[in-house]
């Protein structure tokens, strides 16, 4: 691969729709079990995601999608937005693709006005949980989950 500064962040494409469900599907069945809420986000991203003010994001380099996460609009008063569905290709694991995702991610989020962004992972994803640590995510309890899998919660506070 490439140097990181080639990698381009692109906001929802359809034609990147088949990457998002694919590397998701590959990470979560590496580790977990994909569960009827993964299903249903990844197949219907458009309907879960875009159409209810959230956003996907992929990393592209020569046209090859590396890497994805998205943003889900909360409904609720707990956060504004979720970091969710992070996914990066394993040939591109630890070239800082997740970071440069993450980052743009936030990025898009405080741009709208965001001030608190929520995400669900699991203790098992050490090198995820440092990235999230090092963005700036704070552990936290008391948001209920719909995923097994989740054994953590984070939130990041945006100081304006």
């Amino acid at each position: 691969m490439k140097n990181k500064e080639q990698v381009e962040i692109v906001t929802y494409n359809p034609k990147h729709q088949k990457s998002f469900k694919d590397l998701n599907i590959e990470w979560i069945s590496n580790y977990f079990v994909v569960e009827p809420n993964d299903v249903k986000a990844l197949d219907h991203a458009e309907e879960y995601i875009i159409n209810k003010g959230g956003e996907i994001f992929s990393a592209i380099l020569n046209d090859e999608v590396l890497g994805v996460c998205a943003l889900i609009k909360s409904d609720g008063k707990e956060y504004d937005y979720e970091l969710a569905k992070m996914a990066v290709s394993p040939k591109a694991q630890g070239k800082g693709v997740g970071l440069l995702l993450a980052q743009s991610a936030i990025k898009w989020a405080t741009d709208k006005g965001a001030s608190k962004i929520y995400l669900e992972s699991n203790t098992k994803l050490k090198s995820a949980i440092k990235l999230y640590e090092k963005l700036g995510f704070k552990e936290i309890t008391g948001i209920s989950s719909s995923y097994d899998r989740v054994d953590i919660q984070m939130m990041l506070n945006i100081n304006f």
